[in-house]
């Protein structure tokens, strides 16, 4: 029995922003992806409680937002580092971020809760409407795919599956292991009908016994990547008496040791505008000793100013740049920034102008002596569909990031937890440099071979693995699963219409 049904939407709705709470533990940094399971598995007894559609989505949103609340804590930190200035919106922020991500989930929850169906079919149909709005989270409104359910098998076995079906399937897949057999639990089956629920979670075990027995062995490439970890707070980063010493310490780090192959510092290391920093390149690149170097700087166009990879070869010249073309909203930019500008409103992180713009597109640079790379400035690794080459397949994927934005606790961990995902599902090796940590070597199977921790200054020497073949993912993208998505929802529809059908015996 659903011993919940009897109680009053306000308790119900309590108990499901708990359970969201409780299912954010499976994220990073705690990683206790039983504790996402286990709410997963109560959630179909709150919803089959609701008696109909708008009981349901104010369940999901209630859910979400614990969820989301408890994932995005960290979101906080940005408004911190001038709290004087910025303190008083961290809560805001928090609020509406949660509030509104959850929103998806609300609409999914709503549509699910159709008349006419049976308890089992509606929670079928729910899986699907939220994997389709999970989905459809990484791309409305310039998408914030953050959190997503994938994330928490990240460091398993499970996270093999994302080279196959991505990070969407793995989704849906976690949602029908959990939710069927919660329904089961919600209607007080036993025996054989209970054992029935156990398909869905029985089909993804076999999955990841499948995927484990095609995992082939990473060879090394024998290029060696020297991480250049500077550690420069958020607060200091831009003081001009302290930036100096950054810059000192990142150059000296570059010539430490036998010379790599190549050496890649971290988003923004640069503290001067590229196209003024002549001399300091020279520096720099006798400094890395004809190994090529990425950094990240900030570069002018007349009045646009752009988040920038510089490659800089022998004598300090700049051979090649990408410019971060998907910015962060409020952060690198603000929507309607020349209505809002009149207001005082402006990005926490442009130093001129208003704010960055937007580079065309994702690129590839050429880097002599180890290969194409697809460089991903910091946000852009937390979409999937960034990390496939534009024209062709690159060698590897390079992060460079600047995390001390997002302080010391959960953020700079899920952060890294998605750079893992993204070479899991393309089957490259990534290159992932931050300012603070965690600055990581992550072979094709998303596993860590070298890295910095959050905090600590330093560089390593990293090998640098092959890629693997072409994975499923890489070379699909999400359309599949948006389609299948597509054509099932189009299938419990057609159920449900025959399911309300008029009897004509």
């Amino acid at each position: 029995m659903n011993f919940v049904a009897a109680w009053p939407l306000s308790q119900r709705m309590a108990l499901a922003a708990v359970l969201g709470v409780v299912a954010a533990l499976g994220l990073a940094p705690l990683s206790l992806w039983g504790a996402t399971v286990a709410a997963l598995l109560a959630v179909p007894a709150l919803f089959l409680a609701a008696p109909g559609w708008r009981q349901a989505g104010w369940t999901g949103w209630a859910f979400a937002t614990g969820y989301f609340g408890h994932a995005l804590i960290w979101i906080v930190e940005p408004f911190l580092v001038d709290a004087a200035r910025h303190g008083w919106m961290a809560p805001f922020a928090l609020v509406l971020m949660a509030g509104g991500l959850a929103l998806f989930w609300a609409v999914a929850f709503a549509l699910a809760a159709r008349p006419g169906l049976g308890p089992f079919r509606r929670v079928t149909l729910l899986v699907l409407t939220l994997g389709l709005m999970e989905l459809a989270r990484g791309y409305v409104f310039t998408g914030f795919p953050w959190a997503g359910l994938a994330q928490i098998w990240v460091g398993t076995d499970m996270a093999l599956l994302l080279a196959w079906i991505g990070p969407n399937g793995l989704a849906v897949m976690t949602l029908a292991a959990t939710m069927i057999p919660g329904a089961g639990l919600a209607r007080g089956l036993r025996g054989r009908a209970l054992l029935s629920c156990a398909l869905p979670p029985l089909a993804l075990g076999l999955a990841v016994l499948a995927a484990d027995a095609a995992r082939v062995p990473v060879e090394s490439s024998g290029k060696v990547v020297r991480l250049v970890q500077p550690n420069a707070p958020q607060h200091q980063k831009w003081d001009p008496d302290w930036y100096p010493i950054f810059l000192e310490r990142q150059i000296r780090y570059t010539a430490a040791d036998t010379p790599p192959d190549l050496v890649v510092w971290s988003e923004s290391a640069l503290p001067y505008w590229l196209e003024e920093a002549g001399p300091v390149l020279e520096q720099i690149a006798a400094a890395a000793r004809g190994a090529p170097v990425l950094l990240g700087a900030n570069r002018a166009e007349g009045p646009r100013i752009y988040n920038a990879l510089a490659m800089i070869g022998p004598g300090g010249r700049v051979e090649a740049t990408y410019d971060k073309h998907h910015l962060v909203p409020f952060g690198e930019y603000v929507p309607l920034g020349d209505l809002l500008e009149q207001f005082g409103i402006a990005g926490f992180a442009a130093r001129s102008g208003r704010g960055f713009s937007a580079g065309p597109g994702p690129e590839t640079l050429p880097i002599p002596g180890i290969g194409a790379a697809l460089p991903l400035i910091c946000y852009e690794a937390v979409f999937p569909r960034y990390a496939r080459g534009p024209d062709g397949r690159p060698r590897l994927l390079v992060q460079v990031t600047n995390d001390a934005w997002f302080g010391t606790w959960a953020g700079p961990y899920q952060h890294l937890a998605q750079a893992r995902m993204r070479a899991i599902e393309q089957g490259l090796p990534m290159v992932r440099v931050a300012n603070t940590g965690i600055s990581a070597m992550i072979d094709p199977q998303g596993r860590i071979t070298a890295a910095l921790p959050l905090g600590q200054e330093g560089y390593v020497d990293a090998d640098l693995p092959r890629a693997l073949p072409p994975t499923l993912y890489g070379r699909t993208g999400d359309l599949p699963w948006l389609l299948l998505l597509l054509v099932l929802l189009a299938g419990a529809v057609r159920i449900q219409g025959r399911a309300l059908r008029p009897n004509s015996d």
